[in-house]
Formats: structure tokens, sequence, C-alpha cells
């Protein structure tokens, strides 16, 4: 319970954002509650052991880091350690009648050598090049500007400083830059792919929401490298719970919030426990919440309802499954991202197939495996058996098509897993079904998770995993006050925005929790 009847700052909801808020505002010496309805802090960014008997710990929601600014780990003191894939990604397809694939890492000679292999020569291989650069220099450019005050518009174009680059990201649909850069199909559906990321959008969406996913994807960093928690995602949030209990905040799991109240001065908020109801009363409040939930507490009209697109599985193998590629390694293979079907045509149909109301023909998605990298997350029996993890993402798959009575919503989800198995199936040597590790009741290792399902379980509207679709990281008011200058204001002057929802929010990045502490301290 609280300590407390009376706090300078309570975080509702302990998920990772949380956590950071916590510790930065303990630190500077605020008295600091979080109150957390689960049994445990967290929220997406957690380890567990889905499969009944089997010593594996997985990343059962979030599973890879890109957007953490080393200023948060440096400032926090976290022990987190993050290794670096040795592969980018792989992208198996069939060209001739023969399989073949893309193979992105392992030093440039193979790089060049793969996109030669696959394409005939070498042009696709330098518009890569040059285009991955810029997107570098982007990332070097914007990726600082995360923890910093929101810059206006004009104030971020000057920063990155390269017109042609602003207009091809900014300002035009995506799809317009890829065909304009890239002649082959596979290649267009790669790049593409950093664009989806649980965002429901066509390749030339008016919207540009395809194009604010794609730069979070890209700028991570400063470099765009995704990397492999090691210990789990559960690591990360452990490390962030350590900092914040030794900062001196007080961490209060199975206390859900039922409601807020403020005249602007104050904040009152309600809560429940498995046993009693409480009150307690702060000068401000954090919301590491959705902005629908807090319109919820609050009372308030909700915004427009988000729609996310994922499917996520997770699967324990007792071997890595054998390709038809005979030129690639599966240790090579599965330890970057492995896409399947996501050719430029083949996303393009299955977002058609999608906005119809139908689950893809050939459902779009990919693959990693995080024991490759790190194999700390199984047992050390598993380990050196050669069991190993794969995770899977799909795409296109928004929460509209799992409507209906829960049983209506696995029958689709059964036809769904089936579905991306057996586009999954298609580039292997063997069933992905034989290769699968069995609990201790002899049922196959496999854990799917709809955006219906990620509702239930963590609160996310929709669905989906960033709240509400990615903005743009500027200004798009002029108002001054510290919580429009980090992009965290709600609409009431003590109660901040701190997770994914918040400008600059999304992804396992800490940003949504550091700009919100930044904002409470006047900084």
């Amino acid at each position: 319970m609280p300590s407390h009847s009376r706090y300078d700052v309570v975080i509702v909801g302990g998920g990772h954002n949380g956590l950071v808020a916590a510790a930065y505002l303990a630190g500077a010496g605020r008295r600091v509650v979080v109150l957390e309805r689960m049994d445990a802090v967290g929220g997406a960014a957690v380890s567990g052991a889905p499969f009944p008997g089997v010593a594996a710990r997985l990343s059962r929601f979030a599973y890879l880091v890109s957007l953490l600014p080393q200023r948060i780990v440096r400032d926090l003191g976290l022990r987190l350690e993050l290794r670096r894939r040795p592969f980018a990604s792989y992208t198996p397809t069939t060209r001739g009648g023969r399989p073949t694939g893309l193979l992105v890492g392992d030093g440039e000679r193979r790089v060049r050598e793969s996109f030669a292999r696959l394409t005939g020569d070498e042009r696709e291989y330098r518009s890569w090049r040059e285009f991955y650069a810029a997107t570098g220099r982007l990332a070097g450019r914007v990726f600082p500007t995360l923890t910093e005050p929101l810059p206006t518009r004009a104030e971020l174009r000057a920063k990155v400083d390269d017109a042609a680059l602003w207009e091809a990201l900014f300002e035009r649909p995506l799809g317009e830059t890829i065909e304009e850069r890239f002649a082959d199909d596979l290649v267009r559906g790669v790049v593409l792919t950093d664009a989806l990321i649980g965002t429901f959008a066509d390749a030339h969406d008016p919207s540009l929401a395809q194009n604010r996913c794609f730069l979070y994807h890209v700028i991570g960093q400063g470099t765009g490298d995704w990397d492999v928690p090691v210990g789990g995602m559960g690591a990360v949030t452990g490390a962030l719970l350590d900092a914040a209990l030794a900062a001196g905040a007080e961490i209060a799991v199975g206390h859900e919030v039922t409601g807020l109240a403020t005249d602007g001065r104050t904040v009152e908020v309600g809560y429940r426990t498995a046993g009693a109801e409480g009150r307690l009363g702060a000068e401000l409040a954090l919301v590491n919440a959705s902005p629908s939930e807090l319109a919820r507490l609050l009372g308030e009209a909700a915004p427009p309802a988000p729609e996310g697109s994922q499917f996520k599985v997770n699967m324990l193998l007792t071997r890595l499954p054998a390709l038809r590629d005979p030129a690639v390694d599966p240790r090579e293979a599965f330890a970057g991202t492995f896409h399947i079907a996501e050719g430029y045509r083949e996303l393009a149909t299955a977002y058609a197939e999608a906005a119809e109301g139908r689950l893809p023909s050939r459902p779009p998605s990919e693959v990693y495996c995080h024991s490759l990298t790190d194999p700390s997350i199984l047992a050390p029996e598993l380990a050196a058996a050669g069991y190993q993890t794969l995770t899977l993402f799909g795409l296109h798959t928004p929460e509209r098509l799992f409507a209906g009575d829960e049983g209506r919503q696995r029958e689709v989800r059964e036809e769904l897993l089936a579905a991306t198995t057996r586009a999954l199936d298609e580039h292997l040597a063997e069933p992905i079904a034989d290769c699968l590790a069995v609990d201790e009741r002899g049922r196959p290792c496999v854990e799917a998770k709809t955006p219906r399902d990620l509702e239930r379980e963590l609160r996310l509207p929709g669905g989906h995993i960033f709240h509400g679709d990615l903005a743009f990281p500027w200004r798009e008011t002029e108002r001054d006050g510290p919580g429009d200058r980090w992009g965290v204001a709600t609409g009431h002057p003590n109660i901040l925005l701190c997770g994914a929802g918040a400008v600059r929010g999304g992804g396992v990045s800490g940003v949504g929790g550091h700009n919100a502490a930044m904002a409470a301290l006047g900084r």
C-alpha cells in the first residue's frame, strides 16, 4: 500500500515509461508513487514463461530495443546490456523457379554479393546504400532531439538540412520515394516494412502514417539499429524498477486507478485493490496509459478510437528449420529479421484484402530468433540441446478483423496462425510444426496474440502498440507550457501523459517518461 495519503507526484501505470519518470522525479527529490493495476510492473516490456513446464523466458510482447537513448541509460545508471544482431535481415523468395533471397549483414562484400545474386547486378545495391546512408544522416540529427524540448517543424527541417530527404520522408507518401529509388519488388518490400510495424496503412496513404512509422524505425540510437536486450525485455523493466526504487520512488502493484479529478492545482487519484478502495492527493499526475484511458479516468469524451494492426506469435523450437535456399545458413537467416510474404506487391495485396474486411491470403510477417544472440533466456539444458526461440510479428491484421465474441475471435486467430505458418513453410525445407517443442502437457509451444488480445490483457486501445498512430516529432501548437514544450500536455496543466501516447512516444524508449519528468521539473 502507499505509505502516504499525499504525494508530489502520482504516476498512473507502471509500464517502462512510468518507471523512467519515477526514477527521474524521485531522484530530483520529489515524493513519488507509481500505481500499477497488474501484479507486476512493465506493461508490454516484460518477459514470461508462457509454456508450462518449459524453462524459457520470452519477451512476450515488445521484443527489440532501438529507441532507448543512452542519455536515459546514463542518467539512471541502468544495468542493462543490449547486443547488436549479427545480421539485419534475410528475405527469401523464388526466382526463375529456384529458391533464393536477400541477406543483409555480415559485411559489405557479402551484402553486395547477395544483391547481385538476387537482382543480377549491383544497381539495387547502390540505391540501397545511398538511401540508407541518407537515413543514417537523418538519424544522427533527429534522434538526439527526442530527449530535448520539441522543435518546431521549421527548426527540425533546418536540423535535417537535406531538402530532398525532407521532401521524400516528411512531405510525400513513402511509396513514391520507394518506387523512384528502387526497381526490384522484393527490395521495395523490405524497405517498406519499417513503415508498417503496428500501423495499418498503404504505401501511398495520404495521411503519411506510414512515413511517421518509418521515421521512428530508422532513427533509433542515431543509427537505426535494433538491438536484443540480454535477458529478454524483462531485463529492461528490471533495470528501470531498480533505478526507481533506488531513487526513492514507491511502487504499488495491484492498485488499479479508477478516476482522476483536478482543479488545475491539485489532483485526486482514486484507486482500488483486491480488498479496498482509496484516494491519494498530489500536486501532479503523470499518466502512463493511453489518451483513451486518460479520458475515461477523467470522465471526458474519448478521442477517436485507434486501431492496432499486428499479430504477435511466440514459439519455442527444438531446432531451427532448414531453408529451401541452400546458400544461407538458418543461423544467419533467423539471427536478423526474416521477412515472409513482404514483397512490395504482396504487401499491397495484403493491405487491400484487410481493408475489405478479409484476412490476408498470404499474411506478411517477420520473424527473428532472440536466443541466437542471447541464449540466456533459455535454461542451460535447453540451450545445450539446441532449442531456439522464434518471435513472429505479423502486419496488416487490423483489429476490425477480429470482431465478434470470444469464440469467433479464437476461430479467426487460429485461421490467421495457420495461414501465417503456411507462408513461412513455403521457404522452409521442413514444416515449422516439425520443429516445435511441446510443453509439459504435450501441446506445441506456440502463443499467438491479436490486437483484441492485447487490448484485453494490456488495455492497449484497439490493440494499438503505440496507443495511436505515431506523430512527427515537432510542435503542433504555439502554447508554451512545460507540457506543450515537451509534447506531454493534456487538457489539464497538472496532468501529463508519460506513455506511448505522448508526442515522440511509442516503442520501448523511455522517451515519454523522460520528457514528462522534464516537464514536471520545469526543465
